[in-house]
């Protein structure tokens, strides 16, 4: 397959803005090419394995934005995390952690599920990515999985509402444990998927355990990044040996990253007093139209 310049571009930018939202970027990196056609439509659908490594090689530009915004959180929390080490068996024993190195742990925890269930079922998932048809369905259940998510977490955040002046860090420690990250992590995984948001899942899992809007959020984001880091450095050595002009790439991930970093800003603030219904509406919306298009 050959990408030009001008299609790296597109893609970093439609992978920059949609990464963080959550409305599934790997859903928009087939969606968008299927409805736009052309070249750009043979380039996603000829050779589903190269489409799928350039996208994921993408992400890692994310994944550095990603970084960048929360690095002074993360210094903290791998700090934190690190220094837990000296004292192994305190690691069994939550309530004597930090919030730091707790909330660290439960990153941990919560990314091996997701890492685990990729390389398994990699060939499978590779097989199905290009078909806007999977697709489509996919990202219309992630809206309705916004929406149940948006419902059923009413009744849980009034009732843990002792727990709003506290920080970030404490919030997410004092709502999430071990298995619930465990879970948290096997539904992240969901997001293998074309259509279905890690964001989202993620997200949507937060308010389920009663955080609010905000905090969810932020768990979210903190949770991203290891997974898509990883995934990202997975796919660069296949790049690297095949044929691909790595310029085009380059230019694409260049574009990811600004878009990335805008979106993480906007993010932030839309959650500090909004909601997942008007994502959700949008890949109902989407889902449906693109399903019955491609269905």
């Amino acid at each position: 397959m050959h990408l030009t310049y001008l299609q790296g571009i597109f893609l970093g930018l439609i992978q920059g803005i949609t990464e963080l939202f959550p409305v599934s970027s790997l859903g928009h990196a087939v969606l968008v090419p299927a409805w736009v056609g052309g070249s750009l439509g043979k380039v996603a659908s000829e050779d589903n394995g190269s489409y799928l490594s350039i996208t994921v090689a993408i992400h890692l530009a994310s994944a550095i934005a990603l970084f960048l915004v929360f690095r002074s959180r993360w210094v903290q929390l791998i700090g934190a995390g690190l220094t837990s080490l000296r004292n192994p068996r305190g690691l069994f024993q939550q309530a004597k952690l930090s919030s730091s190195a707790r909330v660290f742990w439960l990153i941990v925890v919560a990314t091996i599920p997701a890492g685990l269930l990729g390389i398994v079922f990699q060939k499978h998932l590779t097989k199905i990515f290009g078909d806007p048809k999977y697709t489509a369905i996919f990202l219309t259940v992630n809206g309705l999985i916004l929406i149940l998510a948006e419902r059923l977490s009413r009744r849980t955040k009034v009732q843990n509402a002792q727990f709003e002046n506290q920080d970030d860090k404490s919030e997410i420690a004092a709502h999430i444990r071990i298995p619930s990250a465990l879970a948290i992590g096997v539904g992240q995984s969901a997001a293998l998927f074309a259509g279905i948001s890690r964001f989202g899942i993620t997200t949507s899992a937060g308010l389920l355990r009663g955080l609010n809007h905000r905090v969810a959020s932020d768990f979210a984001f903190l949770l991203s990044l290891p997974i898509i880091a990883a995934a990202a450095l997975v796919k660069l050595p296949h790049l690297l040996n095949s044929s691909q002009d790595l310029g085009p790439i380059l230019a694409g991930s260049l574009v990811s990253f600004f878009a990335t970093f805008v979106s993480i800003k906007f993010l932030v603030k839309w959650f500090k007093t909004r909601t997942l219904y008007p994502f959700a509406f949008y890949c109902l919306i989407v889902g449906v139209i693109s399903i019955v298009k491609f269905g």
